[in-house]
């Protein structure tokens, strides 16, 4: 089996619990800028701003060098499985790449092996990360890539729980990649070719787990949860279809998976805020305490691409208003449930 060497660029939460999860089974090394994040990891093993009371593998590799986190993916011999995780949220991806397109060597002698991790879509140009990557990277045949998706939370990763991931790519070899990396007896990677399908459950998950928070924020029980997430992936299956993805999808791990997990789970961010504005909160307070989520970021994208392909999203739209338009959350629900009657 040949070895792996893999680089993890990004040690927020998510990109720490992956770098920690492949070091058992890779040679792996974890960059961030923050050298005072990279020491902390390097002398005590814990990331203390994103992973507080974790302790990370011992033999987990960090650095805050651009270069030397490079140099490692290239080294080793030709037969050498070489992957670069990018673990920045939306925010970061495009420079990322226009760093990575600057420095990576003109060619390699192997394939190297790009995952990107963020869910969401760019709040300007409507663009899915796939999208961003292809253009700020060269079309080279060594460079091959593909999204890293499904019901995850980065705590429970870094604890060592169980988590199955999907792994989607339009070159096998990626997958493979990605499994011999990931896969073992935590983690289960399964793979598949449809790309867009997965970005889309990603990214409109946290818009919907948004909407669920809000209602449970309402008090207003676990029926209505119940529903919003069953309309909210019916929702997310209309737009993913539409877009290109495939219908079966949205009923895997990076659909259904990832929207329960996100909907219904005590750490997600997303549900945490919708929770905040259900309870009466401003969206500025909420984000003013430094609550961040990327549902908020992605919400008016979700709903202007439904729009411009004449989809209806009604729960996205809710969303926004609620977001946006200091619509009450009450109010959001009620026009909600005076939609016209229609078969399911």
């Amino acid at each position: 089996m040949p070895s792996v060497r893999l680089t993890v660029l990004g040690a927020g939460s998510w990109g720490t619990a992956l770098a920690a999860l492949a070091s058992q089974h890779s040679d792996t090394l974890l960059w961030a800028r923050d050298t005072e994040t990279i020491r902390a990891i390097q002398q005590t093993h814990r990331n203390p701003r994103y992973l507080p009371g974790i302790d990370l593998p011992a033999f987990l590799s960090a650095t805050d060098d651009w270069s030397t986190a490079l140099d490692h993916v290239l080294q080793g011999p030709n037969d050498t499985i070489r992957l670069i995780v990018l673990g920045v949220p939306m925010a970061g991806l495009e420079n990322l790449c226009h760093r990575l397109a600057h420095d990576l060597p003109a060619s390699t002698r192997t394939p190297i092996h790009l995952l990107w991790t963020c869910k969401g879509i760019s709040p300007d140009t409507q663009q899915w990360p796939h999208q961003i990557i292809s253009a700020a990277l060269p079309h080279a045949p060594w460079l091959q890539a593909g999204v890293l998706s499904g019901p995850s939370f980065a705590r429970e990763v870094a604890q060592g729980l169980p988590v199955a991931l999907t792994v989607a790519s339009t070159q096998a070899q990626t997958g493979q990649a990605a499994q011999a990396a990931f896969h073992g007896t935590q983690a289960r990677i399964y793979t598949t070719r449809d790309i867009i399908g997965v970005e889309v459950g990603g990214a409109l998950k946290n818009v919907m787990a948004i909407a669920c928070g809000i209602s449970d924020g309402l008090q207003l029980g676990t029926n209505a949860r119940a529903a919003l997430i069953t309309r909210g992936l019916a929702e997310i299956q209309r737009l993913g279809v539409t877009l290109g993805g495939r219908a079966e999808t949205f009923t895997g791990l990076t659909g259904l998976g990832d929207l329960v997990l996100t909907a219904t789970g005590d750490l997600s961010r997303n549900r945490q805020v919708g929770i905040a504005l259900g309870q009466g909160q401003s969206l500025d307070a909420i984000l003013a305490s430094g609550m961040t989520a990327e549902g908020v970021r992605c919400a008016r994208a979700a709903l202007a691409l439904g729009q411009r392909h004449q989809i209806e999203l009604p729960i996205t739209e809710a969303v926004c208003q609620v977001l946006f338009e200091s619509l009450p959350p009450r109010q959001a629900v009620a026009a909600l449930l005076a939609r016209e009657a229609r078969s399911e």
